[in-house]
């Protein structure tokens, strides 16, 4: 429900803090005191079009704040889950009006979007009024009002399951059809290619190994005499390690008298001969690994051949091969098991389509049901509200050849405002006070469900007083029973159901040279001096006190 609303330069408002509780509250006061002022800044607060003609003169921005209790698992707390937005259990929606005419929206201090915060303010509060009926210009509106009256909501969540089940298997079977039409279209092409390509067996980064490979060979071929003959100086027949060894042994047995002389010398002998052996073995490594099979080199050489004319033929990189063999391979597969596979489909198609019509057709014969049900209800509303001769009338148009998520059924507001004269589209056919009574009369019915936790309505009984303006205080304060009810009203009947009531009043600042918006909240005497008001017009009798002390006591009884 709504808690607080506070209010900074908005056109005649300065500054203005409201505190709301549970039930009834009633917004009076004189005409031109504020009351549209008002409700335009709470509309602007709920994501509602932004003007700069908002913005209090003289101000460089205006901006509003609405606080709201919201219980656990309410609509509003999804749409903030979806937007990635914190919830905190209290949410707090400010809009702020630029006097360039840009706008600014937030929820919880995050910055968000004007339809996020327009999406939120929607599932939190209704707005209606003679001009303003937004809750019933949808008729998917009416649809999902009518199933919250009947309780359908589990049903419609499983016939919209059925549907997304309906939808996979028709697509799945479109799928496969389709392909199985490609394949057909190119069926010798395809098998001739699978053959050649499952011949030719290609693998992925085969065509980088054998050229990196090949590379390797041919550079080997070239140093390999090279090598030989270094290996030959090294450690073949005309190495220098047998000399050098045997000049070692004769400096060792002579050092033995001398060592100072010889061991320095021996020892470099001795590094030069290991670093030959060493070098031989290299040379011998080199020589074993540019020896190769000259066969390899021309089986690897026409391997690529092979690849590359492939390549060329299906104008695809030679590493897309194993990719593209794998493809003409399966779409042989569909040609071959394709029909097998078809009848699987569509069966599984015409399963689905099954599960979901019988679904709803049954869903369509409780809309029926629950359509007669809601027609007694509403019906029963309206002679009070003056309507005695209308009839209300919720059509439901059944189409199997047009089903959607929620079944077949499209579902209007129809209303007779007259014996004899031909029903139509409520929002065609109401005038502006029935349209608002016919609406005070559906929300009464679907008090608790299919209603937002907080609902508005704007001077709704206009052109009405006495026994029908009592009806319509009657069947708010019922209503604001089960949701929160806020009233623009200037019918004291209405007035003295409130269970709060606030007064609407313009005062003269700077001597007369301005003027600003007030709102109080009226205690008991106030209230009643108030309400005589409203009964007396500008000059308050003894009389009017009385008339109004009559309502409240009735209001109370």
């Amino acid at each position: 429900m709504l808690a607080r609303l506070s209010i900074r330069d908005i056109v005649l408002i300065e500054r203005l803090d409201i505190e709301f509780a549970t039930g009834l509250a009633v917004l009076t006061g004189e005409t031109g005191a504020g009351k549209s002022i008002l409700l335009d800044a709470f509309a602007l607060a709920l994501g509602g079009r932004g003007d700069a003609g908002l913005v209090r003169h003289g101000a460089e921005q205006g901006q509003v704040t609405a606080v709201f209790d919201v219980p656990k698992n309410h609509p509003a707390t999804k749409i903030l889950a979806e937007n990635g937005l914190d919830d905190t259990g209290e949410m707090i929606l400010r809009r702020v009006q630029l006097a360039d005419g840009r706008t600014r929206a937030f929820i919880n201090d995050q910055s968000i979007s004007v339809q996020t915060l327009k999406a939120v303010g929607a599932a939190l509060v209704e707005i209606h009024g003679q001009h303003d009926e937004r809750a019933l210009v949808d008729a998917a509106t009416h649809r999902r009002l009518l199933d919250a009256f009947a309780g359908l909501e589990r049903d419609v969540a499983a016939v919209e399951a059925l549907w997304d089940s309906r939808r996979t298997a028709n697509t799945a079977l479109e799928d496969h059809r389709a392909g199985m039409e490609r394949a057909a279209r190119e069926a010798d092409y395809l098998r001739h290619a699978s053959d050649e390509l499952k011949k030719l067996a290609p693998r992925d980064g085969e065509e980088t190994l054998l050229a990196t490979r090949r590379t390797t060979m041919m550079q080997g071929e070239k140093i390999a005499s090279d090598l030989r003959e270094a290996q030959e100086a090294v450690g073949g027949n005309h190495s220098p390690v047998a000399a050098l060894s045997a000049a070692v042994r004769r400096l060792e047995r002579r050092g033995v008298n001398s060592p100072a002389l010889v061991e320095p010398a021996v020892k470099a002998i001795d590094a030069a001969i290991n670093a030959l052996e060493e070098a031989d073995q290299h040379l011998q490594a080199a020589l074993a690994a540019t020896d190769f099979d000259p066969a390899e080199l021309e089986r690897i050489e026409e391997r690529l051949f092979a690849l590359r004319a492939a390549s060329r033929k299906y104008s695809t990189p030679v590493d897309g091969l194993a990719a593209l063999a794998a493809r003409y391979a399966a779409d042989v597969v569909l040609i071959d098991a394709g029909a097998s596979q078809l009848k699987k489909l569509e069966q599984a198609a015409i399963e689905a389509d099954a599960r979901y019509a019988g679904a709803a057709k049954k869903l369509s014969a409780s809309r029926q049901k629950s359509a007669e049900k809601l027609n007694k209800a509403v019906n029963a509303e309206l002679a009070p509200l003056k309507l005695e001769r209308a009839k209300f009338i919720t059509q439901v148009e059944t189409d199997e050849a047009a089903p959607g998520p929620q079944g077949f059924d499209r579902v209007e507001f129809w209303v007779q405002t007259n014996p004899g004269t031909k029903p139509g589209p409520l929002m065609k056919v109401a005038s502006g006070g029935e349209l608002s009574r016919f609406l005070l009369a559906l929300k009464v019915v679907l008090s608790d469900r299919g209603s937002a936790p907080t609902l508005v309505f704007d001077e709704i009984d206009t052109g009405v007083g006495g026994a029908v303006a009592d009806a319509i205080g009657g069947r708010l304060a019922r209503l604001a029973g089960k949701v929160q009810v806020m009233a623009v009203t200037h019918a004291p009947q209405v007035a003295a159901r409130a269970d709060q009531h606030l007064l609407i009043s313009k005062d003269a600042l700077d001597k007369g040279k301005r003027v600003a918006t007030r709102v109080n909240a009226l205690a008991a005497d106030h209230r009643r001096e108030e309400i005589a008001r409203m009964l007396a017009g500008a000059e308050i009798t003894a009389e009017a006190r009385a008339a109004a002390d009559r309502l409240l006591k009735a209001a109370t009884a």
